[in-house]
């Protein structure tokens, strides 16, 4: 199989499995326990907490572990919502993590400002400055769109919060290790990152959360994560996930240019295999490994498993939204509508020849169900 997914998860790192070994075996301790196995996987958590604040250009205490990505965006916008209680502004083309968590205020009395983006999906700065007139509790602007790959200005839109008092949110997920992401440079409050889009595991995530950065925690019980995030501590999780985010981060030299060439090589085969394409998001400011296309004629619940049988596994837009029948909402602010929207996402371990083959079969994959009427 030929996995150009890797926007929906990766596959973890080698030196990821390693670390994590004894936090299964041997070193099973809870971090809370005051006893000797205890101590030892608290010393693990926090030696984890500090590598990974340190990629981020953070401090320890200012990491706040979480069980994804997920958790970690409700965190930030919910959570940051009940300690302040005035508005929420998100951009229409957010992670459903963020919407669903703007959706949740709404509910509880929370006046939330949907932000306007343009063709290319990015940020309308005039609909952000209109916003920004009234109280905003918390603005979430995502830095790396997960379905078209779009990158935002957030230290711009940062600036603008700040200045009118207004904490600044931005879903990380997605950049992280695949541009430079610094809390120092983006002047951002909230930061979410999640360990699985960078080659650590599944299960786990981080929220970077400015000292004086006021949140009402959504899971209580035993007062772990200073009181943010109640629970047991993943600890294998969270020293995958420092060990992946260092790999990532390393790789920043060289891995963005490498995957934005083999992005672009399958970009240039695919339109050659099927002219009628459509690429989505802008040319100069997208991430390197995510690439969005469109065309009509082709059902997708017929195209997908004609390619998963051709051993090409990829996704119809986020694999949040996978099997659902409405079309994307991040496409449907973009202006966008087509029959079907095929994201290729690339990674870490993403061959040259991956992307080739990947191309002509799905260029071939494509002919064939057309001939065929629809039936792949």
């Amino acid at each position: 199989m030929i996995y150009l997914d890797h926007a929906a998860t990766t596959p973890v790192r080698p030196q990821v499995r390693a670390a994590m070994e004894p936090f299964l075996g041997e070193r099973y301790g809870n971090a809370s326990s005051a006893h000797a196995l205890g101590r030892s996987a608290r010393a693990a958590l926090e030696e984890a907490r500090e590598r990974v604040a340190r990629a981020l250009g953070a401090d320890r205490p200012e990491i706040v572990f979480t069980g994804g990505g997920t958790e970690a965006d409700n965190l930030a916008v919910l959570g940051r919502w009940r300690a302040a209680r005035s508005g929420v502004a998100v951009t229409a083309i957010e992670h459903s993590a963020v919407l669903e968590a703007a959706a949740q205020a709404a509910r509880e009395g929370g006046a939330v400002t949907v932000l306007a983006v343009d063709e290319n999906g990015l940020l309308d700065e005039g609909a952000l400055r209109e916003a920004l007139e009234a109280p905003q509790s918390v603005v979430s602007v995502m830095w790396g769109n997960n379905e078209v790959g779009t990158v935002q200005d957030v230290s711009r839109i940062a600036d603008l919060c700040r200045e009118q008092g207004a904490v600044f949110h931005t879903d990380a997920v997605q950049a992280v290790g695949h541009v430079p992401v610094s809390v120092a440079d983006a002047g951002c409050d909230l930061l979410a990152i999640s360990a699985h889009k960078v080659g650590g595991p599944q299960g786990v995530g981080a929220l970077f959360v400015r000292q004086g950065t006021e949140l009402e925690p959504l899971i209580r019980g035993g007062g772990q994560e200073s009181g943010l995030r109640a629970g047991t501590a993943n600890v294998a999780g969270a020293v995958g996930m420092a060990v992946a985010l260092e790999q990532a981060t390393g790789e920043l030299s060289t891995a963005p240019a490498r995957l934005a060439g083999l992005r672009d090589r399958l970009e240039a085969i695919l339109t050659e295999c099927v002219p009628e394409i459509q690429v989505h998001g802008p040319r100069d400011s997208r991430l390197p490994h995510i690439l969005s296309v469109g065309l009509d004629g082709v059902e997708p619940d017929l195209l997908l498993p004609a390619l998963d049988l051709e051993g090409l596994a990829i996704s119809s837009g986020s694999a949040c939204h996978t099997g659902a029948s409405t079309p994307s909402p991040v496409l449907l602010a973009m202006g966008i509508q087509r029959d079907t929207v095929i994201r290729f996402s690339l990674g870490w371990n993403t061959r040259d020849d991956d992307v080739e083959t990947a191309a002509s079969t799905f260029g071939r994959v494509v002919e064939r169900v057309r001939a065929a009427g629809g039936v792949p």
